[in-house]
Formats: structure tokens, sequence, C-alpha cells
């Protein structure tokens, strides 16, 4: 990729709501920024950000303004999930999938969701077993600039999160394998 490839995505993902809810069919807005920048997706592929979103793509790209491709979704206010606590089991399976940790909750614990951090992208709500993640509408239903900024950030740091723990987690396996061999090479050699 070029440097003006990058900056096109860097451009492009500025403009994005930074929902990382996949709806668009890429993974994260980073993504579809990256597959629209080298003309793999429309810019008409985002439900968070609706005719505001692609107006401000199609004048960041210079092209005609098209309506939401309805197979990705419709557009609506911003949500953000909310937990029925007396029904959660504190199984955890909602954590994973928040993009931006803004479900705080232990194991066997009841869970809450920080709703300044929740980017209503929904992927909570499949995962849980007890159906007790409902999405409402936000207090403010206008997702901004700054939301999106915000959300990019909380984002970024628990992908840089979820590197070290994949990371100290192949250190420990590698001095496992290393414990391991010496322990048979010293039960062989005796």
């Amino acid at each position: 990729m070029t440097a003006i490839e990058t900056t096109l995505a860097d451009r492009i993902d500025a403009v994005l709501p930074q929902t990382q809810c996949g709806k668009c069919g890429y993974p994260g807005c980073r993504p579809y920024a990256e597959a629209i920048g080298n003309g793999e997706a429309d810019i008409n592929q985002c439900p968070p950000g609706g005719a505001k979103g692609i107006q401000l793509l199609a004048d960041l790209l210079g092209v005609d303004v098209k309506p939401l491709n309805p197979a990705f979704g419709m557009e609506r206010p911003r949500l953000v999930a909310v937990i029925n606590e007396a029904e959660c089991i504190g199984c955890t399976k909602c954590l994973p999938p928040c993009p931006t940790d803004a479900i705080l909750g232990a194991n066997k614990h009841m869970h809450t969701v920080i709703t300044d951090l929740c980017t209503g992208c929904e992927l909570c709500v499949a995962p849980c077993p007890m159906n007790c993640i409902a999405m409402v509408q936000a207090a403010n239903p206008e997702w901004t600039t700054a939301d999106a900024e915000r959300a990019r950030l909380h984002y970024q740091a628990r992908n840089r999160r979820m590197a070290r723990l994949e990371a100290e987690k192949a250190e420990r396996q590698l001095r496992q394998k290393q414990m391991l061999a010496k322990l048979r090479s010293a039960k062989n050699s005796a």
C-alpha cells in the first residue's frame, strides 16, 4: 500500500462513525475505509453513518451521493446496550465482542454497560444466552465526531490490550514448552 492510499484510508476512516459494528460487511471501520480507498467497497454500506456519513464520504471522494444500501441495514437513531442486571448470570460472553470495552463485569457476577463507551454496535446481544441485553435509544441520539473519536481511542486501546495479552499467552506457552523439553531431557538422561 502506498503512502497516498494510506492517507486516503486515514481520511475515509476519520469520517466513519467508529462503531466497529461490522454491518458494512467488514470487521471494523478501518478495514471498511481501506476497502473504500481501494475501490473494493461502496460509500453506502454504513448504517450507523447513515445519510450524513454517505454525504461526508461522497464529498471527500468527489463522487455522487447515493442512498444507504438496504442490504447492510437501515439508518436509525443511536442505540446503546442495556443489561437487565437481575437476569444477568455473569457468563462473560458479552465481553469479548465489545469493541470498546463498554461492558463491565466478571465471571459469575452481573454485568453493566458504561453507556458513554457504548457504540451501539449490537455485537454483545447475540452471544448472551439469557437474552438480557436490550438495545435502547441513547439519551443523545446524534452520534457526534467527538463520540467517534472517543470510540476510536477506546477501540485502539482495547486492541493494544488484546495484542499484549496474546503476546503474554504465547510467551507463557513457549516457557512451558521449554520447561517440558528440559524435564524430558533430564528424564531421558537419568
